[in-house]
């Protein structure tokens, strides 16, 4: 068997085996070796994630500074129906007309990056200066946590919009963390 047919081979038995665990986390399902009362310990950096408080979205850009997100803090955030939301920047993502949404302020203080950590798959945009930041890096939270999605991006200190879209529910838990 030549090299190249043996790598795809191994590449065919790597996707059967963790296909079906990436499907799960894909769908928002807890793996089957997760209790259902399991609380696990999380990195430094999300340890804000077990504590939110409570905070309303804004629906536009004028209520943000009621609407403040504090890095390292979470925040269990009230949407809004996305038809009363206007965004700074149409999301790429807006949702259909039952979904949910809002504008959160936060500031960063030190140039780093950060993670945006979510209860759902929401979408989100990190918005400056009229313009979305493109993210370095997306995934799932730690095995067996409520974190559903992270989303990693390079911020400079300033002011910050974070859109969130198309979220099914009406709450949202989220956390803006300072990655080491």
């Amino acid at each position: 068997m030549n090299r190249q047919r043996a790598h795809r081979i191994l590449l065919v038995v790597f996707a059967m085996i963790a296909a079906p665990a990436a499907l799960a986390q894909t769908a928002g399902e807890t793996p089957a070796a997760c209790p259902a009362d399991a609380k696990p310990a999380l990195p430094a950096a999300l340890a804000g994630w077990a504590t939110p408080a409570p905070l309303a979205a804004a629906a536009d850009p004028a209520g943000l500074a009621r609407a403040a997100l504090v890095p390292g803090k979470a925040a269990t955030v009230t949407l809004l129906p996305t038809r009363s939301v206007h965004y700074p920047l149409q999301p790429e993502k807006p949702g259909g007309s039952v979904s949910h949404g809002g504008l959160l302020a936060f500031t960063i203080t030190r140039a780093g990056s950060y993670r945006v950590a979510l209860g759902s798959g929401a979408w989100i945009d990190v918005v400056r200066d009229g313009k979305a930041l493109v993210s370095t890096a997306h995934g799932h939270g730690p095995a067996c946590s409520t974190i559903r999605k992270m989303v990693d991006f390079s911020l400079e200190p300033g002011d910050y919009v974070l859109q969130v879209s198309a979220n099914a529910a009406a709450e949202l838990p989220v956390l803006i963390a300072p990655l080491p």
